[in-house]
């Protein structure tokens, strides 16, 4: 029953309408799925199963994706009466007291939230390793890191857990996952997608975006049609898409001018078979029919890394304290990992200024690189700067203090970029290792043109199928 899984979101939801499928039927198809496959994984840590029997009661029927199962991440999506972590021993025993915006309109248009799924605490790490629930494992490579932060959403999709998870990116954390599972993984432009009614910004940077991972390029514009449009007091709104997201999947991209590039803006050591990953699809590109040569955008990336890692402190830092108002809990060092507690340590010693010194010089950073975008349509670049390291790979070793921060740093080399200049950017399974692990391919676009990035993502995937590669997880 749980062969339904495979099905792509879109096709769970016509099979409903159709009348040959039940909501119900595919609610208890995800459970079979989630308990079938989850414990080799453990990419869901808190399951709601009841919850989403009772929530099919409410179905009207009339819903677009009636009954189609959804997976939540434990971090910011909150979901009336059900507890909400976010990673961390800190947060153990706080219910949500009501939906969040992005949850509320996933539930309107019908879908059944079965469960939240795996992320480190405060989604502080690019891997799934939080001490609290343990590590999420790759569903390629059981000893590989699925990534993160969304590493327990990319984990559950690309094992045919759900056909989507919610998932959400401050740095590459729907991409970097999406890339190391094999599936499609969308940063959509800055304010595309709702943060209340808790927040307006996390962070006050414009840093993150909320979304999903999926395995078909239609599934995630079809959740952008669900989800976007600013809520009441946003203080960030892109322009409105000119037709519905899913009406750009299969429309003729045109010819595009692409520039592609093996290295980020700052210089990195990138494994070769990523560097050879994203050329054979430039060349792809090439063969249909876009304009394409490499480029990369030409900015002052010296103190770019500095400022982004005194954003991320502060980010952290800020929402254990707006926690700590929201719940009057007292934070004490048994409450968290090491490194986060390391990362309030550093909060302490830093000046409100700091903040905003960073804020502004990162804003510096995106005036610089946008004229690139005048010349270009798209920016092609890997995803990741090499395949999925093995789980404990970002752990503190004593042995080698510093390794695990340079370890950080660079892993979102690729990724940070659109984050911090709000552009939209999409992690597409293009490409696979010699030994089959999954190589993520990023598109990044203009602002609040979203529709360009579909449209290529769409011709790609129609140029070089990724749908029937399935990883072979073992069954309980």
């Amino acid at each position: 029953m749980h062969e339904l899984m495979r099905r792509s979101m879109a096709e769970q939801a016509a099979l409903v309408k159709r009348g040959e499928v039940s909501a119900s039927e595919l609610v208890e198809a995800a459970i079979a799925a989630i308990e079938a496959y989850n414990p080799a994984l453990n990419a869901v840590v808190i399951p709601l199963y009841e919850h989403a029997r009772e929530s099919l009661k409410a179905l009207r029927g009339d819903e677009p994706f009636a009954g189609v199962p959804l997976l939540l991440k434990d971090m910011m999506a909150e979901l009336a009466g059900t507890p909400l972590t976010e990673g961390s021993r800190y947060l153990q025993g706080y219910v949500s007291p009501r939906d969040s915006e992005l949850v509320a309109r996933m539930r309107r248009a019908g879908f059944i939230v079965c469960g939240k799924t795996n992320t480190p605490e405060f989604a502080s790490k690019p891997t799934t390793e939080p001490e609290l629930y343990g590590p999420t494992r790759n569903p390629w490579d059981p000893g590989r890191t699925p990534g993160g932060s969304s590493g327990g959403a990319a984990a559950a999709v690309a094992s045919g857990m759900v056909a989507v998870a919610h998932a959400n990116d401050g740095g590459g954390s729907t991409r970097m996952p999406a890339a190391l599972c094999g599936l499609v993984g969308l940063k959509n432009t800055r304010g595309r997608n709702p943060l209340g009614p808790d927040y307006g910004d996390v962070g006050g940077a414009g840093l993150l975006s909320e979304h999903v991972v999926t395995r078909t390029v239609l599934d995630t514009a079809l959740m952008l049609d669900v989800t976007s449009g600013a809520d009441a007091g946003a203080p960030y709104y892109p322009p409105p898409p000119a037709r519905p997201f899913a009406e750009e999947v299969g429309a003729p991209p045109g010819r595009l001018r692409i520039a592609f590039s093996d290295q980020p803006v700052m210089p990195t050591i990138v494994d070769p078979a990523c560097a050879s990953a994203v050329r054979e699809i430039a060349a792809l590109c090439a063969e249909l029919g876009h304009d394409v040569e490499e480029a990369r955008p030409r900015v002052d990336a010296d103190r770019f890394q500095e400022n982004f890692t005194a954003i991320w402190l502060a980010m952290v830092a800020w929402m254990v304290r707006d926690w700590q108002a929201r719940t009057g809990r007292e934070p004490q060092p048994g409450m968290f990992e090491r490194h986060t507690w390391k990362m309030l340590s550093y909060d302490a010693e830093r000046k409100p200024s700091d903040y905003l010194l960073a804020l502004t010089e990162l804003q510096r950073f995106a005036r610089e690189a946008a004229p690139f975008f005048d010349t270009y349509d798209v920016w092609l670049t890997p995803t990741q700067i090499r395949p999925a390291p093995p789980l404990g790979w970002f752990d503190y070793d004593p042995a080698h203090p510093h390794q695990a921060t340079e370890r950080l740093e660079e892993f979102p080399r690729f990724t940070s970029f659109a984050n911090v200049t709000g552009q939209p950017a999409i992690s597409l399974p293009l490409c696979h290792t010699a030994e089959g692990l999954p190589l993520g391919i990023q598109l990044v676009g203009r602002y609040a043109e979203e529709a360009t990035l579909l449209r290529l993502s769409a011709q790609l995937e129609q140029a070089r199928p990724w749908a029937d590669r399935w990883p072979q997880v073992p069954v309980v």
